[in-house]
């Protein structure tokens, strides 16, 4: 799941992001922070992401259009 989410994150936001951590945790963590504000948890939400959701959420707490909405934007 979570090296998914990064190949789609840096596929839809390439030349917006600097840095990206994965870091391993156990117990089936996973967490999305940008610039410091957590923005999704599956602890919180008691499940995976849905798909384009950590997208619509990335773009939402940054102001970046995802490259698959850049023509429609």
């Amino acid at each position: 799941m979570a090296a998914r989410a990064a190949e789609d994150l840096f596929t839809e936001f390439k030349s917006g992001i600097e840095s990206m951590k994965l870091i391993a945790a156990g117990g089936g963590r996973f967490e999305v922070v940008v610039d410091g504000d957590l923005i999704y948890s599956k602890a919180e939400t008691g499940r995976h992401a849905e798909e384009g959701e950590l997208v619509r959420l990335v773009a939402e707490a940054t102001g970046m259009v995802p490259k698959s909405m850049e023509a429609v934007a």
